[in-house]
């Protein structure tokens, strides 16, 4: 019993001390339907690595937290590309962003914007 209570707070203070960084990205999602903003949020949280997500709609930010470990802001701007959505300078797929509704494709497709 004292074998297993050691290892159980072994992997409990391991997972305690994994690095954690929060990022904001600045998208195009800009739907007032929330349809981007459920279709970025459901993505994120199933990106491996990923423990907080939110975009907030009106100002286009995706604010990730994540494993620092688990995964990388590089990986995390190419997941939203593919998504069909801009992604700081990472620009979006064409054929996932042609692909959302009408509502969710962005008028500035062409051009990422830049903080």
């Amino acid at each position: 019993m004292k074998k297993i209570f050691i290892a159980l707070f072994s992997i409990l203070t391991i997972n305690a001390w994994a690095q954690k960084e929060t990022i904001q990205i600045l998208t195009s999602a800009e739907c007032v339907a929330n349809c981007c903003k459920d279709r970025i949020e459901e993505e994120m949280q199933f990106t491996k690595g990923v423990t907080a997500v939110n975009l907030d709609i009106e100002s286009q930010v995706l604010t990730v937290t994540f494993k620092t470990k688990k995964n990388s802001i590089e990986n995390i701007r190419t997941i939203i590309s593919n998504l069909g959505y801009n992604a700081d300078d990472v620009r979006a797929n064409e054929s996932s962003h042609n692909a959302l509704p009408n509502c969710c494709q962005s008028l500035d497709f062409a051009e990422p914007k830049k903080e």
